[in-house]
């Protein structure tokens, strides 16, 4: 309850400054237009055919429409999200690790930093094409309503379904979902240069939070046709709260490493000798490495969406379907891979020891230099793997009791991870934005006194 009261209060303050206030409207009027979009079916579908088809499957799919709150499934402008963008940065920081002319942009600053960000919006072009080529294909090919081939509805208008009609949409559909997330990505990026918090973290929060009343009244729906027993509703909302809670719990851990700061004697007065601590939080990496694992587990479904008819690639792709015990052991180890590799981007141990050094701050019992990077290196690892673990258990349990339960939406997970992860970091950067306000306009009331005083 305290927490959410400190929340409250910094919206209430944040609107009280003229500054805030309009970065945080800038942003809520990124986050409608995106909602926006994804309601905006392209030309040629039938979107309650298709509707039908996500409401009587269970495939990776149906994840993937989880992160953009409907859009995939509806096959609107924006269906393919902010995923082709966060699949190129995570290709371009792997090539990072082998390619020596991206380790030189990595080392060169904010200039190396430009040119990547560059290279990455030019590479999500290209992923976007892929994919939106291969869902045209896959609509194309998609009927619904029979399970003999061939003998249901299709999903695209009688003018596009065969002939030159079909290849038209293809080529149509692929020029709009590309532009589409190339929309997406630009919208993100202003939010980051002229909002509040990361905006493409906040894009894939809009989607999921978008996505929740339509699963809400599904779930309502559910228990009013008496599918579901009252006492299953209150158990999955019991389990929903735990979740959340968990989720917090851990976000707000932190393994505090002591430091100490030496005396210095200037003048008559002794300087330093104080105790401090350097902080790092049990899930170093956040909701990257769930986020990165999702994008790599879309593929296979993406590939196979390109095969419609070839049965060894569909039954390739039924691997990856969420709550398949296969698909949750690759997640999970996914997950821990990435949370590894994120926090050896994140935290250089030979740098923070460096910096250490420099300014003459040290760990009690460690001495300066290569020990504290090796020590630090080694709590880095340890504190990782309970963290990487965590990541797992809250992305692929869930899953299963999903299924168990017969519930007609993700329980949580990967989804309630990002909502919750993503929230808690645009509250620092909010309360991070209010303190530097008010330590400014203490600094003004100070230079208004001094001036009335001389």
């Amino acid at each position: 309850m305290e927490a959410l009261k400190k929340a409250i209060d910094a919206f209430i303050n944040a609107f009280k400054i003229e500054d805030l206030r309009k970065k945080l409207l800038f942003t809520l009027g990124i986050l409608i237009v995106y909602r926006i979009g994804a309601h905006i079916t392209i030309p040629g579908v039938n979107a309650a055919v298709l509707a039908e088809y996500f409401k009587n499957s269970n495939n990776l799919f149906g994840m993937y429409d989880s992160f953009t709150g409907g859009a995939f499934a509806k096959a609107t402008i924006f269906a393919l999200g902010i995923m082709p963008y966060i699949s190129a940065s995570i290709i371009i920081q792997l090539m990072g690790s082998v390619i020596p002319a991206i380790q030189m942009l990595q080392k060169e600053g904010q200039e190396g930093r430009a040119k990547l960000n560059q290279y990455t919006r030019y590479f999500t072009v290209v992923l976007a094409a892929l994919q939106g080529w291969g869902i045209s294909v896959w609509l194309s090919s998609l009927k619904v309503g029979s399970a003999a081939a061939g003998t249901g509805i299709s999903v695209l208008a009688d003018d596009f379904a065969t002939g030159a009609g079909n290849i038209g949409f293809r080529l149509l559909a692929t020029l709009t979902f590309t532009a589409g997330t190339v929309l997406v990505m630009y919208l993100g990026e202003q939010i980051t240069s002229h909002g509040v918090g990361n905006g493409i973290s906040l894009i894939i929060f809009a989607g999921i939070v978008g996505g929740l009343p339509r699963a809400f009244f599904a779930e309502l729906e559910m228990f009013r046709e008496e599918i579901q027993p009252l006492a299953i509703e209150i158990f999955i909302l019991a389990i929903v709260v735990v979740i959340i809670g968990f989720i917090v719990f851990v976000e707000q851990a932190n393994r505090r490493i002591p430091l100490q700061s030496p005396r210095r004697t200037v003048g008559n007065k002794v300087m330093g000798g104080q105790s401090s601590y350097l902080p790092f939080k049990v899930n170093t990496a956040g909701v990257i490495p769930v986020i990165f694992a999702s994008c790599i587990m879309f593929i296979p479904a993406m590939i196979a969406s390109w095969f419609p008819n070839v049965s060894a690639m569909q039954s390739f792709a039924a691997m990856f379907i969420p709550g398949h015990i296969s698909y949750s052991v690759i997640d999970a180890l996914l997950i821990i891979f990435f949370t590894y590799f994120y926090t050896a981007i994140q935290y250089n141990p030979n740098d923070i020891a460096e910096n250490l050094k420099r300014s003459g701050g040290f760990i009690p019992g460690v001495r300066p230099g290569k020990q504290t990077a090796e020590y630090i290196d080694h709590v880095l690892t340890r504190i990782s793997l309970p963290g990487s673990l965590f990541l797992a258990l809250i992305s692929v349990g869930p899953l299963h009791l999903k299924d168990a339960l017969n519930m007609s939406f993700y329980i949580g997970g990967t989804s309630v991870l990002i909502v919750v992860g993503v929230a808690l970091d645009t509250l620092r950067q909010l309360e991070a934005q209010l303190h530097t306000k008010n330590y400014e306009g203490f600094l003004k009331h100070g230079r208004i006194r001094g001036r009335m005083a001389s």
